[in-house]
């Protein structure tokens, strides 16, 4: 086996002109996009923008990487919105260059890695994920990152790199645990193919060892809270939040979400590795790809949990594709496929990337039909969802702001501001100190585990609840303010009210305030 290794053609050279040109290309798309025609923060941003301020080994949702990095980035860049952009855009470019050196490692010269490299920019997929800060955009780094090492260690037979794959493996892990479908599926590929004599050497053992230790405080963590996040997906599935989709309809979404135009290239790259002469080498690749599908189908997972398996299949379909036309007569093909796939990459664009003003995009989706596939249940506004939530939340804080100065100077100095969700909580803490407001309280996700902070519920600014429900916690209910944004979620318009003597104290009340939906 290593012989065969060892007789290995020399690689072909790095198209470095042709994908860091692709790759700055992306990083401009998406800072040139950032805070474009209104659209603001995420409302994830806010969430992490809050926990970076509580830096732990753990959150209800999320491990401590994407936290960890955004305290970073604040500190070095600022809490702006192109300051929090600026690591999810480096991303963007990342993976563009970076799924263009897996094509290279495959075997594929300019034309496979340039190819490979520009699917990466058309998919709509990553065109959401790149366009604001989260845990999803790194996934797709590690993820591939640990494809690379893979697709190394089966050229040459460095079998210590599997250390290397358990580095990132590790990270991925701290990063969002959906790394685990991507590691089960390697062990299983392995298992697949000649590849399991792998287990009879310590490298992999090494790797899995560095993953686990990597991993291990978060699962500390986790185990000391009781499993919040499995305790978040039970409450997720009771109330039916989620959109269930059937094998066929997550099947046709991937098409989507990749790009119909992408879809010979990421098929094909699929075939090679299959059934290709020079990529069945490679098909420890193809195993892992085909077993996290079938882990996702099996668990109800959201549609965009495989995207970060997609990559090393488009390096894979450019190194096919280099080769098929390869042909005289069939250059030409090149030309046409480029083509289309560009336009329909700027076609897909608009739903997936802020780049029409608000009112501009809602004639060209009406227009075209073309809209983000649905992934939870929930009213809509004008705008799909990952575009709806980016609005209002300077207008939400302002207008709690105006509710607090009120009050007089004695009771602001006791009151506590209550939100019922982590955007609305993240908003007050984002906007409030400038315009004079305390932080935000709330029971949603790991907010709950920040307590009341010493608040007694004397007097509180609710958001978002209703009159019947707080006047059988509060002596004296009063409607104080509404908010509401013509483009934010409808769950985001809602009623401010003003709350005076709680009948049980906020800390032995907080117990029944948790909330993991």
């Amino acid at each position: 086996m290593n012989e065969e290794r060892d007789a290995s053609p020399t690689l072909p050279r790095f198209a470095a002109g042709l994908v860091g040109g692709l790759a700055l290309f992306e990083l401009v798309l998406l800072l040139a996009t950032t805070g474009a025609f209104g659209y603001g923060f995420f409302i994830d941003e806010l969430y992490f923008l809050a926990c970076s301020r509580h830096l732990a080994w753990g959150y209800v949702d999320m491990p401590p990487l994407m936290p960890a990095l955004t305290a970073l980035s604040r500190w070095v860049f600022g809490s702006s919105l192109l300051a929090v952009r600026l690591l999810p855009s480096f991303a963007g470019a990342a993976l563009v260059l970076l799924t263009g050196l897996v094509a290279r490692e495959l075997g594929g010269r300019r034309l496979a890695q340039g190819l490979a490299a520009l699917a990466v920019i058309t998919a709509p997929v990553w065109m959401v994920m790149f366009s604001y800060q989260s845990m999803n955009a790194f996934e797709q780094l590690i993820w591939t990152g640990c494809a690379w090492v893979i697709v190394r260690i089966l050229r040459t037979g460095n079998e210590r790199l599997w250390v290397v794959f358990g580095v990132l493996a590790g990270l991925g892990l701290e990063n969002k645990h959906t790394m685990a479908f991507f590691g089960v599926a390697v062990v299983v590929a392995l298992l697949l193919t000649r590849e399991r004599r792998t287990f009879s050497r310590r490298w992999i053992w090494l790797g899995g060892l560095a993953a686990f230790i990597i991993f291990l405080p978060n699962l500390v963590w986790i185990v000391e809270h009781h499993f919040p996040h499995l305790q978040q997906l039970e409450v997720i599935r009771q109330e039916g939040r989620n959109v269930t989709l059937s094998p066929v309809a997550f099947l046709a979404q991937q098409v989507l979400l990749v790009n119909p135009l992408a879809l010979p290239l990421w098929l094909g790259g699929l075939a090679w590795l299959l059934a290709g002469r020079e990529g069945r080498r490679y098909r420890l690749l193809a195993f892992a790809y085909l077993v996290v599908l079938v882990e996702l189908l099996m668990t109800n997972g959201r549609v965009y949990y495989t995207a970060a398996a997609y990559p090393m299949l488009l390096a894979a379909g450019g190194v096919a594709a280099e080769r098929w036309l390869a042909a005289g007569r069939l250059r030409a093909v090149r030309l046409v496929y480029i083509a289309f796939l560009v336009v329909s990459g700027a076609a897909l664009a608009p739903a997936f990337l802020p780049c029409l003003p608000p009112q501009t995009f809602i004639r060209y989706s009406l227009l075209t039909g073309i809209n983000e596939p649905r992934i939870e249940h929930h009213r809509m506004g004008p705008l799909p969802q990952l575009l709806a939530d980016r609005f209002g939340w300077p207008e939400m804080a302002a207008e709690v702001a105006r509710v607090y100065q009120t009050l007089p100077a004695a009771d602001r100095a006791k009151a506590a501001i209550f939100a019922q969700n982590y955007g609305q909580a993240g908003a007050i803490d984002l906007y409030g100190p400038k315009l004079g407001l305390p932080p935000a309280l709330s029971g949603h996700l790991t907010y709950w585990y920040w307590g009341p902070r010493g608040y007694t519920g004397e007097i509180m600014i609710v958001l978002d609840d209703n009159k019947a429900t707080l006047e059988k916690l509060f002596d004296s209910v009063e409607l104080a303010g509404h908010v509401g944004h013509p483009y934010s979620m409808p769950y985001e318009h809602f009623d401010v009210f003003v709350c005076r003597g709680l009948r049980e104290p906020l800390a032995e009340l907080w117990p029944k305030l948790k909330n993991f939906s």
